[in-house]
């Protein structure tokens, strides 16, 4: 699919077009077009040899494309070298210097510019207060926790001041909860700062969390590119249906624009035929066996925090997920037991042509 511009008055930063990679015979990346906006986070997303990576390793310069270009402020930066391109790169290990303190972690590249003693005294401890590490000057990284770690391997790619800020999956390396704090913290930096950023993951529910657009990337291609509202509540297609979210699918058929569940509840459709009904867990209401005509039986349960999670055997081809408030209905229903299912938002549904 094409790539549009985000909505809005700002400026474009980044634009991507027709860029192809390829190594030997495996084509990586196949035609990608897209632009990041003036103080936008934009994500690509996808899963493992998507050619993501790839994608920012071209913005970068570490990689040349085959075929297209990569502007930067309207300019192409194909041909320019890595050390001469407008952007900072944080990568997924930080790649610190063990032997190097926080202060001369963050004041190499300018050492490296040739930059006056005093000016690098000055931006380093700006870059410093900016990650809220003023004070860890003269630690070493093996004196510093993870998120701290990650903190020092921006700030050294803040202090060149760079117009693009890509980051390749920075999160890799933390647990879980220093993970969602990290990525709201840094999320509010990039927005502080206004930089334009490009940032990897195949963590869905990362690039939900931390984008204002999410490109999700497919072989080599740009699959759906959208706010995360677009791609979480209107995926174009059932790949990105099935990607960024939990999903259930049924099997149905689309007949004069409707189609038809088992409860009787009806859902709008332009499709006619055979078709694939993507319906969200939370979309599915539980309820003790009773007069509903959509039957079905939990045949699992699992806490998922405040939620819990059943699985119900329902006529499809896999169990259907239905996710419920413990609080409100999870206690009521055990494993094995008979259940009435009904639909909670009818035009919440999606359906795609079945293959």
């Amino acid at each position: 699919m094409p790539a549009t511009a985000a909505s809005g008055s700002q400026a474009c930063v980044v634009e991507i077009r027709r860029v192809r990679k390829r190594f030997a015979d495996l084509i990586v990346l196949d035609d990608c077009s897209l632009t990041a906006q003036e103080g936008e986070i934009l994500t690509l997303l996808g899963s493992s040899g998507c050619g993501k990576t790839t994608l920012l390793r071209c913005i970068a310069g570490f990689l040349k494309p085959d075929a297209g270009e990569i502007r930067i402020d309207g300019r192409d930066t194909v041909p320019v070298p890595v050390n001469r391109r407008p952007v900072g790169v944080v990568f997924q290990s930080y790649a610190l210097f063990p032997h190097l303190t926080v202060a001369n972690n963050v004041a190499y590249g300018l050492k490296m510019r040739g930059a006056p003693v005093e000016e690098i005294r000055e931006r380093v401890a700006k870059a410093l207060a900016t990650v809220s590490l003023s004070g860890f000057e003269e630690r070493y990284p093996s004196q510093l926790s993870g998120g701290q770690q990650q903190r020092v391997a921006i700030a050294r790619v803040l202090v060149l001041e760079p117009r693009v800020l890509l980051l390749d999956e920075p999160f890799n390396a933390l647990d879980a909860k220093l993970r969602g704090s990290m990525q709201v913290e840094l999320r509010q930096l990039i927005k502080r700062l206004g930089i334009t950023a490009i940032f990897v993951t195949h963590d869905q529910e990362e690039a939900l969390t931390m984008s204002d657009r999410i490109a999700v990337m497919r072989a080599g291609r740009i699959e759906q590119l959208g706010t995360p509202e677009d791609i979480f509540d209107r995926p174009q297609t059932a790949y990105v249906a099935d990607f960024v979210g939990a999903s259930n699918f049924w099997e149905a058929r689309a007949a004069s624009g409707q189609i038809t569940l088992p409860s009787g509840q009806i859902v709008a459709t332009k499709l006619d035929g055979d078709v694939s009904l993507l319906i969200r867990p939370h979309n599915l209401a539980l309820s003790s066996a009773g007069s509903s005509t959509w039957n079905g039986r939990i045949i699992s349960r699992r806490h998922v925090g405040a939620l819990m999670e059943y699985e119900v055997e329902a006529g499809a081809t896999r169990p259907l997920r239905i996710a419920a408030l413990r609080d409100v209905e999870a206690t009521l229903l055990s494993t094995g037991e008979a259940v009435s299912i009904n639909l909670r938002d009818p035009t919440a549904c999606m359906a795609y042509p079945r293959p």
